[in-house]
């Protein structure tokens, strides 16, 4: 019986192999055909190329920024700013609930501030910012802590709200405090949605980040993109775009292997 089952699960693990393999595969070949169509229509004068570039033309303009190394500077400035808004806005954010949750009065009062704040379109706020803190790299970091903490505090406490009842009164039948049901109910019981909340405000602090080196950085690929707009150098908006693709997806993937991590 023993060995029946051990055959299933291995004939189980090999089909989610395959099945994992296919989609590995679809998704490269619908990223290659793409590329080819779009090759194809710039060669055969169906797209202009000054305006929709082609992948020869980004693959150079890559290999020109290279040879200077201004490119590898561009895309530091970016990752190094979303890495620490994304550090600020988990750690914020969870404080934030943390104390919302201690606090039920306070939370009553600031709760429908943290609403607004959360629904308040960030650009707005640009100028502001750039006056209160100058045209310089906090005012980046800043911008896009702004567009994601709110929204990560509301969604942590909301999970506080919801943890187990009964285990609540459990912990305090037996005589254990505000900080017993915080670190063993709360915060284990929220590991979920804390996790689902960093995926979601990985991307989040990247776009505020671009959003922010757009209006007032010098580098970065938000610069990058604005200044290759200014001077129709559109094949640097286009490289400047794919490469923030592949740096949301690695990031992506990065806190999904963090969540693999800690369930494992």
């Amino acid at each position: 019986m023993t060995n029946e089952v051990s055959a299933a699960q291995r004939n189980w693990i090999r089909e989610q192999e395959r099945h994992r393999r296919r989609i590995r595969l679809g998704r490269f070949l619908l990223l290659l055909i793409f590329l080819l169509v779009w090759e194809g229509s710039v060669a055969l004068g169906l797209l202009n190329d000054f305006i929709f570039s082609s992948p020869s033309r980004i693959l150079s303009t890559f290999l020109t920024l290279s040879r200077d190394g201004s490119i590898f500077r561009h895309i530091g400035y970016t990752l190094s700013e979303t890495l620490i808004s994304f550090t600020l806005v988990t750690v914020l954010g969870l404080a934030a609930a943390m104390l919302l949750w201690r606090y039920r009065l306070a939370a009553e009062v600031l709760e429908p501030c943290l609403v607004t704040l959360n629904s308040l379109p960030k650009s707005a706020l640009a100028p502001l910012l750039i006056v209160w803190l100058g045209n310089n790299t906090r005012t980046v970091i800043v911008s896009a802590v702004s567009i994601a903490v709110f929204g990560s505090a509301v969604s942590l406490l909301t999970q506080f709200r919801e943890a187990d009842a009964d285990k609540i009164r459990l912990i305090r039948s037996l005589g254990g405090g505000t900080r017993d049901i915080l670190f063993k109910v709360l915060l284990p019981g929220s590991l979920p949605a804390l996790i689902g909340n960093m995926k979601v405000n990985i991307g989040l602090c990247l776009i505020g980040v671009i959003i922010g080196e757009m209006l007032v950085c010098r580098n970065g690929l938000g610069y990058l993109i604005i200044y290759g707009s200014q001077v129709f150098k559109l094949d640097y908006v286009l490289l400047s775009l794919f490469i923030l693709c592949v740096i949301a997806m690695a990031l992506y993937r990065a806190v999904g292997a963090l969540e693999k991590k800690i369930e494992s």
